[in-house]
């Protein structure tokens, strides 16, 4: 599999995934303080949706890609 191929497979797969499941969450630690020997600190829990069009733009990118690499050989 030559190179064009395997950059053509990872936005298919990353539209696949991203329609699939639609987003993804993540811990971030957004304030932390120290007063003498207690210590604080808050977690936040974030989300990043990927939008629909996204999912189907990157399929739609990766196909064109493989379109053109098989083109070529």
């Amino acid at each position: 599999m030559n190179s064009l191929k395997g950059a053509a497979l990872a936005p298919i797969v990353g539209g696949i995934l991203g329609l699939a499941y639609g987003g993804f969450t993540y811990t971030k630690e957004t304030h932390q303080t120290k007063i003498g020997p207690f210590e604080m600190s808050v977690n936040e829990k974030q989300t990043i949706n990927i939008p629909v069009w996204a999912g189907i733009g990157a399929i739609v990118l990766g196909g064109a890609l493989l379109f053109v690499s098989g083109r070529k050989t």
